[in-house]
């Protein structure tokens, strides 16, 4: 394992969230043993991994859906065992997953308040207060920079990206610390993706401590201050954005030196090839 770390004369501010040496298992099954990861307040920290790397079970112990069996897991600097998912909201730990968890019916104003609508009023004629829920979600949403054409408009109309931010805003609205977005460019294209890398780097200018869950390094590399690689659900490298190019994250996340013996190995074969392919030479005749 490769561990780089940032040297400054400066104090070091207390880590958000920082696991240490975290490990989880499921029976016999090891999902994940020995997983370091540091978030800081104005930071993204990218986990990368292929499928099966331990990523969705990282991520459901951050945001306290699953408890780690051994490590240590601190919330600014606290060290602290998640009881659930609402434990995590309250530590500000705000968790945005795939499938963004929105109704595509409802407007785009009773989305970003889902669960937590504010009302007017007293006892019987306590209603919803639709006025400031509506100005609310307007203004929020440009003040991250996202100008939708009109909130009452159901969610479900909004493109892939749009999805992606309004379920951002709505998470810095309610005063998370840390954001941790699963898979979020996943099923975009290339213009939306760039739509959704450009909110979440709004989101680290605000002060959030990010965790940017991906299998894409390039877009890792373009956001990320810090990343982490997972393999088979042990960690496969850490590095700082200044200790490690694009082309060097890209080798390790798509296996590295098992990349290197494939290469060589379809070189081999290449190479072999035609004379195993072809029959009798030129000019020979077969008996």
């Amino acid at each position: 394992m490769t561990t780089t770390t940032k040297t400054t004369g400066a104090p070091t501010a207390t880590a958000l969230v920082k696991l240490t040496d975290v490990s989880k298992y499921y029976g016999n099954i090891r999902a994940l043993q020995g997983v370091s990861l540091e978030v800081s307040a104005g930071e993204i920290t990218c986990v990368l991994g292929d499928n099966g790397a331990g990523k969705s079970t990282l991520i459901k112990i951050i945001a306290g859906l699953h408890r780690h069996d051994a490590g240590t897991f601190e919330i600014e600097g606290e060290e602290t065992v998640l009881a659930n998912p609402r434990a995590a909201l309250d530590r500000g730990i705000a968790t945005v997953y795939q499938d963004l968890a929105v109704v595509p019916l409802m407007p785009v104003w009773r989305n970003f308040f889902l669960g937590s609508e504010p009302t007017k009023g007293r006892g019987p004629f306590r209603r919803l207060d639709v006025d400031l829920m509506r100005a609310t979600t307007r203004a929020e949403l440009l003040r991250m920079g996202i100008d939708l054409r009109d909130v009452d408009q159901p969610i479900g109309t909004l493109s892939g990206g749009e999805r992606q931010c309004v379920a951002i805003a709505r998470a810095v609205y309610f005063g998370a610390k840390v954001l941790v977005l699963d898979e979020p460019t996943a099923a975009l294209g290339v213009k939306q993706s760039g739509v959704v890398l450009k909110y979440v780097a709004a989101a680290r200018d605000a002060g959030l401590g990010v965790v940017l869950i991906t299998h894409n390094p390039h877009h890792a590399h373009l956001v990320g201050d810090r990343f982490v690689l997972l393999k088979r659900g042990t960690m496969a490298g850490s590095h700082t954005r200044d200790s490690i190019t694009l082309d060097e994250l890209t080798r390790q996340m798509a296996g590295g030196s098992e990349l290197d013996e494939l290469s060589h190995e379809l070189e081999r074969v290449a190479e072999s090839g035609p004379d195993n392919a072809s029959g009798p030479t030129a000019g020979t005749t077969a008996p």
